[in-house]
């Protein structure tokens, strides 16, 4: 296992991430200072374009669990969605998301909340040296995506698509739309995806009995489209429906079933839960 990913390492702190990172924050601060609703609509439009289509139907519930199928089309305009968020290419994304689940909250998961919720969150990405590229090593554990040349030259060109956009965004609207719809977007897009690594292993309730410390919570939901029911999502991992009850609002499966209504959408996975496995309790 360590052979193929190296995990990330607390000793090897990795400056190229980190001043992307801080950069793309200062930008976000920046666009606070250049307000306009135009702005904010469309860096709206193109956060729901991104994590919504891009990580929750695309890279998570598609392309990892293969929860549905969906014309390749369609799949390919997921994928470079997921590219717009700037958490890597597909087989990377996959890959690490696979591994999580193969090893939750243990030793060998590369973002476990038992080495601290900093950890969690961010510290994984800061910390060790890029995978991005790394697609050979990556393919291990994404083998269905390595056979198709399209996520192949995604993965190592993952940087194409938001760098085309942003040149899209400065000539309709300057500065301002850049920082909006590339700086602000992708910051808060990444620290709502972040949080299903932290907070929903560290806070919230329990559904059901699993193996890891994966909880439910409805706050991380709302800012990821549904993917905050987390302990759902454990215990029923290939399932594309993660909020299981009417109150736990669930908008990418909301839109998986309108695509499988139009008949866009085929072989849905879906879990049917009449009643919880285990007591329902808060963290």
């Amino acid at each position: 296992m360590n052979k193929v990913i190296t995990l990330p390492r607390k000793d090897f702190f990795n400056w190229i991430t980190t001043s992307i990172m801080v950069l793309l924050h200062i930008g976000a601060i920046g666009a606070l200072f250049m307000f306009s609703w135009k702005a904010v609509i469309i860096s709206a439009v193109l956060y729901w374009m991104t994590i919504g289509f891009g990580i929750g139907m695309g890279y998570h519930r598609l392309l990892t669990h293969r929860s549905y199928k969906v014309p390749r089309a369609v799949e390919y305009f997921f994928a470079v969605c997921g590219t717009l968020t700037l958490e890597g290419g597909p087989i990377f994304w996959v890959a690490t998301h696979r591994v999580h689940h193969q090893h939750s909250d243990r030793d060998l998961d590369p973002h476990t909340p038992r080495h601290g919720g900093f950890w969690a969150h961010v510290g994984w990405i800061l910390f060790g040296e890029p995978k991005h590229n790394d697609t050979k090593r990556m393919s291990k554990y994404a083998p269905d995506l390595a056979k198709d040349p399209f996520y192949v030259w995604l993965n190592n060109f993952h940087f194409v698509p938001i760098v085309v956009l942003s040149l899209i965004l400065f000539a309709v609207g300057g500065l301002q739309l850049v920082l909006w719809g590339t700086c602000m977007r992708v910051v808060l897009g990444l620290h709502a995806t972040w949080l299903v690594n932290s907070a929903t292993h560290m806070w919230g309730s329990q559904r059901f009995a699993t193996r890891d410390d994966s909880r439910n919570s409805w706050w991380v939901a709302l800012v990821t489209f549904g993917e905050g029911w987390h302990n759902n999502h454990h215990a029923h991992p290939t399932s594309a429906r993660h909020g299981l009850a009417w109150y736990e609002v669930d908008f990418t499966w909301m839109q998986i079933w309108l695509l499988k209504k139009l008949g866009v959408a085929k072989n849905v996975k879906v879990a049917t839960v009449k009643q919880p496995l285990v007591e329902e309790k808060a963290a």
